[in-house]
């Protein structure tokens, strides 16, 4: 049922079509803000869900949806948040499964008329059509990172600390692995996964050992890496948020997520009552505007004229389309 396909815009156009769910009748109509729930399993200030924060903030400044939301919720007591928030009569319940993802679908099936927006590592279910899932598809910006990363290392070693090896993850390490080979064949990759989302001391002291092992620019999945490279006097690369005024010597670039691509097209579904079981991945990729590289403040003109050549050939193309940045799901591994 939760099969893993790259998803694209036709796919989510036919299944639009196919399994539409009118959901919300009439609300365009009365132009009333959408109530609105966030259920996270971290704080909002983690790098993941401050991007869905931000976005919902933003949303509920334009008064276009009414937003509370629930953080640090463990992974067994997210199907009874979900159920609260169903039952006080929100509209739209967005959030992260990652670890309850049955629980989840679950609770979605016993609210038809709720609209579900949840991150998640499988698919939409034709059968359950108030449940849609995305995901951080930021991998056209990772891979440009990396292209930055390649430039910038003395040592051809390169550490990079993850959360969990799960599919999201797994595909901006991979990105940013291809870009950084793409600059520098000669590179070896430390891979390391702490087993955790929000755990800064694991994060460092990881990044420290991979420091003492040579590397010389780190992959900042998780916070805490930046902090170690910036004790330690090395380079990193930020992922998903922009870094680079906390750590200006030592963050070069960062590839951003912009969830609003994907907030706005669920809103303005469940607007016009027609929220169905979607993917909405599509809307991180960079020609949607959900995935940028970030400006590269105190290193503008620090980096090697050849790699800022090559980001700016290689983004042209992945906006055109002439460039595809592959999406590989799977775990990646040391050198």
């Amino acid at each position: 049922m939760f099969d893993r396909v790259i998803f694209n815009r036709r796919h989510f156009m036919a299944s639009t079509a196919a399994t539409s769910l009118m959901l919300g009748a009439g609300r365009a109509a009365a132009a009333e803000p959408i109530k609105t729930a966030g259920i996270y399993t971290v704080p909002v200030e983690q790098q993941w869900v401050s991007r869905i924060h931000k976005a919902a903030m933003t949303a509920q400044e334009r008064g276009e949806i009414e937003y509370s939301f629930s953080e640090n919720v463990s992974n067994t007591d997210y199907a009874r948040v979900m159920r609260e928030y169903a039952e006080a009569g929100n509209t739209l319940i967005i959030g992260e499964v990652f670890g309850a993802e049955q629980e989840a679908r679950e609770v979605a099936a016993d609210y038809p008329n709720v609209a579900f927006l949840m991150g998640s590592s499988f698919k939409e279910d034709a059968g359950l059509p108030n449940f849609s899932v995305f995901d951080n598809y930021i991998q056209d910006a990772a891979y440009l990172s990396g292209i930055i990363a390649g430039s910038m290392t003395a040592t051809n070693n390169i550490g990079m600390v993850g959360g969990f090896p799960i599919p999201e993850v797994n595909r901006l390490m991979n990105a940013f692995m291809a870009g950084a080979l793409e600059m520098n064949p000669d590179i070896e990759f430390q891979v390391s996964f702490i087993g955790s989302w929000f755990d800064p001391p694991k994060a460092k002291e990881t990044a420290f050992a991979m420091i003492e092992n040579g590397a010389d620019v780190l992959y900042a999945e998780r916070f805490g890496v930046s902090d170690a490279a910036q004790e330690k006097g090395v380079l990193a690369i930020g992922n998903v948020i922009d870094t680079q005024s906390d750590y200006p010597e030592t963050v070069v670039a960062s590839a951003i997520w912009n969830f609003e691509p994907t907030l706005d097209m669920a809103i303005a579904s469940v607007q016009a009552g027609d929220f169905t079981a979607a993917d909405y991945g599509v809307y991180s990729f960079m020609n949607q505007g959900g995935n940028e590289l970030a400006p590269l403040g105190t290193f503008e003109g620090k980096v090697p004229a050849n790699a800022m050549e090559l980001v700016a050939t290689r983004q042209a193309e992945i906006m055109s389309g002439a460039f595809t940045v592959t999406v590989n799901d799977d775990e990646p591994t040391s050198s």
